[in-house]
């Protein structure tokens, strides 16, 4: 599945302080009948965002229209618990782009890169500085540089690098997924083929 490139955004955020989120609260596990990528946003935190009768909960913060962007700011331990890759379709569904968070769980760090969702890990100090000043004014931004491997709080001006696998950083710069990598590089496997002798 082929998705938009990243390059650098530049984006409003909304936070999401919360502690060892993990993949059941992303996706619940009842959503997960689907087989194709696409409907997963509607539920994203579907238990935290609405009542039994599906209702908004008020007090959530994606029900809170003064918060948007295309960046989560998520607490430590972000997309903890089971391994389902649905949790990052749900977050890429939704429209987000980019999770920031001061600790991942690597098996959710892995499927956001999969299928074009940039976590990036910084330190605590760092997020806890991203918190304050988005609460302080939710129109802050961030800029996520890939090329760079840099997020920037534009208010401060405060910066720090992250680290990203460089396969995975070729592929979200070209908008590819594993396949999309192997077919843009078709010509060069079957000229390989053809030099075989059997």
């Amino acid at each position: 599945m082929a998705y938009d490139k990243f390059t650098t955004l530049t984006s409003t955020a909304v936070p999401l302080p919360i502690e060892n989120v993990d993949t059941d609260q992303i996706i619940p596990a009842r959503f997960l009948k689907a087989t194709t990528r696409d409907g997963f946003g509607d539920n994203l935190f579907r238990d935290w965002r609405y009542n039994g009768d599906n209702t908004p909960k008020e007090d959530f913060i994606l029900n809170n229209p003064i918060y948007k962007g295309k960046i989560l700011v998520g607490g430590k331990n972000f997309g903890s618990g089971s391994s389902r890759e649905h949790a990052a379709w749900a977050v890429y569904d939704y429209g987000f782009r980019c999770v920031v968070s001061s600790f991942f769980a690597d098996i959710f760090k892995n499927n956001c890169l999969n299928i074009g969702v940039l976590p990036v890990q910084i330190s605590p100090e760092f997020s806890e500085e991203i918190f304050e000043a988005i609460y302080a004014d939710p129109n802050t931004e961030l800029e996520i540089n890939l090329e760079a491997q840099t997020i920037t709080l534009l208010s401060s001006g405060t910066q720090e690098s992250f680290d990203i696998n460089g396969y995975k950083k070729g592929n979200m710069l070209n908008g590819f997924d594993d396949i999309d990598y192997l077919q843009s590089m078709k010509s060069e496997i079957e000229t390989f083929a053809e030099s075989r002798p059997f």
